[in-house]
């Protein structure tokens, strides 16, 4: 165990708690715990309704920005998504930041692709490692998600414990690392804040028996490429690298080769595990789309095209045999493919989430296929638990109270969860 800051005068009995943002909405995610005089924040998110370009002040949290008050210990990154981390650039560097390791990798890497903050952790995040932060003591559970790297965090102080799950899901490539938390869950918890992405917030909106899993992806995914003569493209997060090893595994399959952007090479290298599929790995090229190669050109990072020069795939190679290939690529290269090797024989695989198709960007794709007649599919799930497996989860833990966060339907927990305890934003309350 290792021991970061100093407990400070002033100690009280209890611990406290506040979420600041998250208890009627998804995304965001802010909470404040206050013990012994010394703080410790969970999370600085950036909320899902905000768009791009929209300022967004931090929670109300004292010392945040300035780093000014000694009682403010740190900040606990669960995962590498925006609408959980994506406020740090307001952050003081003065305030020390834990994370994962590789999760902060693959932020670092994503960053000359899609700016946005870095992680810039001070302490890293381990499974199941317990961190000693002045009277808090942290323990991360590593969880299934679809972000790398993602942990549920366990907090003790004053004698008091509260389990917080992040994001987290059953149905994943690591869906083992949700069984081992049923299986093995923490012990003697007062109150578990609780991801309910799922947990809508009308009655007539009856959750689903089954979510699909990331397998069942991956079989969809090889039926498309089987029943397909041209080129397939996947329009897919390059950082949600469990939906990268279905498609390379789909592809394989069906007898193509995947291809991907560079975007998708920084971060499959940065995971820093052998077994994520990245150069070098049979049946995977490198392509290269048009704004990648701008960026590279501008910002003269020339190693990242000479690195992979060797398994470049080009334009001109893939309309001679748009049979063999699939692209794992953004959505925004769709466009470009469009106006070459992907026509009417081929088809777009949507494997993002769903909504994003009623914005702008997304309004313009579906056009853009109906136009030249590609046919247009889905296939996809959640990188969050079905509410079945939220209670599964839940009736482990058994914990006093059950708090919603990270959720629109904070008002129907008590229609699935024993000793639901509905909170408001903003409010402090004993663990």
């Amino acid at each position: 165990m290792s021991v970061v800051g100093a407990t400070l005068p002033g100690m009280t009995e209890e611990l406290w708690v506040r979420v600041h943002r998250g208890t009627q909405e998804i995304g965001g995610t802010c909470i404040e715990l206050e013990a012994g005089g010394a703080r410790l924040v969970l999370d600085v998110g950036r909320p899902l309704s905000a768009r791009a370009g929209d300022a967004v002040e931090l929670p109300a949290v004292r010392g945040l920005a300035s780093g000014d008050d000694p009682s403010l210990l740190g900040v606990v990154i669960s995962h590498g998504h925006l609408d959980h981390y994506g406020l740090l650039d307001q952050v003081s560097p003065d305030v020390p930041v834990f994370a994962g390791k590789a999760a902060a990798a693959v932020v670092e890497a994503a960053r000359f692709f899609s700016p946005g903050p870095s992680l810039r952790p001070t302490v890293h995040l381990a499974d199941r490692v317990p961190l000693r932060i002045g009277p808090f003591t942290v323990t991360p559970y590593l969880v299934d998600h679809s972000a790398f790297d993602a942990y549920a965090l366990q907090i003790d102080a004053c004698g008091r414990r509260v389990f917080y799950t992040g994001d987290l899901r059953g149905h994943g490539r690591k869906s083992v690392l949700f069984e081992r938390l049923v299986a093995e869950p923490p012990e003697h918890v007062d109150t578990l804040i609780m991801e309910g992405t799922h947990v809508r917030a009308s009655a007539d909106d009856v959750p689903a028996q089954r979510t699909e899993s990331e397998a069942d992806v991956e079989r969809a995914i090889a039926g498309t490429l089987r029943a397909t003569r041209g080129l397939v493209v996947v329009a897919a997060s390059a950082q949600n690298v469990d939906r990268l090893v279905s498609c390379y595994r789909a592809a394989r399959r069906a007898g193509r080769t995947l291809l991907v952007d560079l975007y998708g090479v920084a971060v499959a290298q940065a995971t820093s595990r052998s077994s994520i599929p990245q150069p070098g790995f049979p049946s995977l090229g490198v392509w290269v789309p048009r704004r990648q190669k701008l960026r590279v050109l501008r910002s003269g990072e020339f190693r990242r095209t000479a690195e992979v020069r060797g398994l470049r795939v080009f334009d001109e190679q893939i309309a001679a045999r748009p049979d063999r290939y699939a692209i794992y690529t953004g959505s925004s290269s769709i466009a470009e493919l469009a106006a070459g090797a992907l026509d009417a024989s081929g088809a777009v695989i949507w494997s993002m989430w769903s909504g994003y198709l009623s914005e702008a960007s997304g309004t313009r794709l579906r056009g853009l296929c109906a136009a030249k007649r590609i046919p247009f599919v889905e296939h996809h799930t959640s990188g969050h638990a079905s509410v079945a497996d939220l209670r599964r989860l839940c009736a482990a833990i058994d914990a006093r109270a059950v708090v919603p966060i990270h959720t629109e339907g904070a008002a129907r927990y008590g229609d699935f969860f024993p000793r639901a305890a509905e909170r408001r934003d903003g409010d402090w309350w004993a663990a």
